[in-house]
């Protein structure tokens, strides 16, 4: 493309939310600007402060086009992904357990194209920091501490976000291309589209991370999955560490109940109990991972979930919502990451290499909504065989035998 003839060329971009998605944008377009054409300025604003430790793990895949991993080894960061990974290469499996912990189904999908592993899993906050530092290194300019509280278009058509520190300091940033990245409970996005926010996915979980110093207790020291009970109610596993794993009790109900953090000593005996009676079925390690969860690490959370959308009204010219802010997911979808590294990568790639901002947006929903939708649907799949019961859930494992029937004999 010639000189002066890019759409952002000399641009000011304000990107919204410096977690996963933002980051892998930043780092994706520095990476992929044409270095003829003069760069455009590119501010973060994110309400957190830089460095967030802890947090939990998640699972970065491998087997599609589509998976997290192919975007990492697109900007050169594969390599130190692995480094962080929970197994390394030795990556695991993903399960399902009966309530005796008989094993239901084991999958290790094949890699994509050359890559090392269909899967790994990694702390969250590790991902960031990894996506972050390559983000660093190009000429963004990072401001952490601000909320950005509210978006407006100017007359000239250019857009003011107005965010504000912990001083309750006000500030307006102008920007010619607005790429939104705050969250599943995205401020921006409530402003420009409040009829649009999360809903319901049926599900409520209880959980937190229990602490093994002398190893996490088998089967899940090297995979992480789904028990089911056949009676309603089941439980995810997975390492976080090599001490560490976390687990969430689900069952389904009618209303969600809010969020939170059970740290006082009533609360979290009451969360113990809540869930040594609804996972009475499930065979040990469960009572142990239970009895052994930190009083500050356990939560209450309902399955949460917001449908994809795509940005061709007019409201939405020269504005973008990548990651959650666009598309969340439950936990059930296990796919949150790793839309939203593909989100900050097929962005910039096809800003940079479009003709136009309708061009590239119009481009970057093509990909993105269906594969968003589509990781809506594998979640309310397990939300339903997760919780089933009865004859369904006969049905559901006898499907699950014959799976392994035909991966036998197809010597799988």
């Amino acid at each position: 493309m010639a000189k002066g003839n890019h759409f952002l060329e000399g641009k000011k971009i304000i990107v919204v939310g410096g977690g996963i998605a933002g980051s892998t944008f930043v780092a994706a377009l520095d990476k992929l600007w044409d270095p003829r054409l003069q760069s455009p300025q590119v501010a973060v604003l994110d309400t957190n402060p830089r460095d967030v430790p802890g947090g939990y793990s998640l699972s970065l895949h491998g087997d599609s086009e589509n998976g997290g991993l192919v975007t990492l080894r697109q900007l050169g960061l594969l390599d130190e992904t692995l480094k962080h990974s929970i197994f390394g290469l030795r990556s695991g499996r993903f399960k399902m357990w009966d309530a005796s912990w008989s094993e239901l189904m084991s999958t290790k999908p094949k890699p994509w194209g050359n890559l090392p592993a269909a899967n790994v899993r990694i702390q969250r906050s590790d991902l960031r920091q990894i996506l972050l530092n390559r983000a660093e290194q190009g000429n963004a300019k990072f401001h952490w501490g601000v909320e950005c509280t509210a978006v407006k278009r100017l007359d000239d058509g250019r857009i003011r976000v107005v965010a504000e520190d912990e001083f309750r300091t006000t500030t307006a940033h102008d920007c010619d291309f607005l790429v939104v990245a705050d969250g599943a409970e995205s401020k921006i996005r409530s402003v420009l589209r409040p009829k649009d926010g999360l809903q319901y996915a049926g599900a409520i979980q209880i959980g937190g991370k229990a602490r093994f110093p002398g190893g996490i207790p088998h089967p899940i020291e090297d995979n992480w999955g789904l028990m089911l009970s056949g009676q309603g109610v089941c439980c995810y596993f997975a390492a976080v560490d090599g001490e560490t794993v976390i687990w969430a009790l689900s069952q389904q109900r009618p209303d969600p109940h809010t969020r939170s953090n059970l740290a006082s000593p009533d609360q979290f005996l009451t969360l113990k109990q809540e869930a040594l009676r609804l996972g009475h079925m499930f065979a040990e390690p469960f009572r142990t991972i239970v009895e052994s969860t930190s009083p500050t690490s356990t939560f209450v959370a309902p399955a949460m979930e917001k449908p994809p959308f795509r940005h061709d009204s007019k409201e939405l010219d020269g504005i973008v919502f990548i990651g959650d802010a666009n598309h969340a997911v439950s936990a059930f979808a296990g796919n949150g990451a790793n839309m939203a590294l593909k989100d900050g990568w097929d962005l910039a790639e096809n800003l940079c290499g479009g003709l136009s901002m309708r061009d590239a947006i119009a481009a970057y929903d093509r990909l993105g909504f269906a594969r968003a939708a589509e990781a809506l649907k594998t979640s309310h799949q397990r939300i339903d065989f997760g919780h089933c019961t009865s004859v369904k859930d006969s049905l559901f494992r006898a499907g699950l035998a014959t799976g392994r029937w035909l991966m036998r004999l197809r010597g799988v």
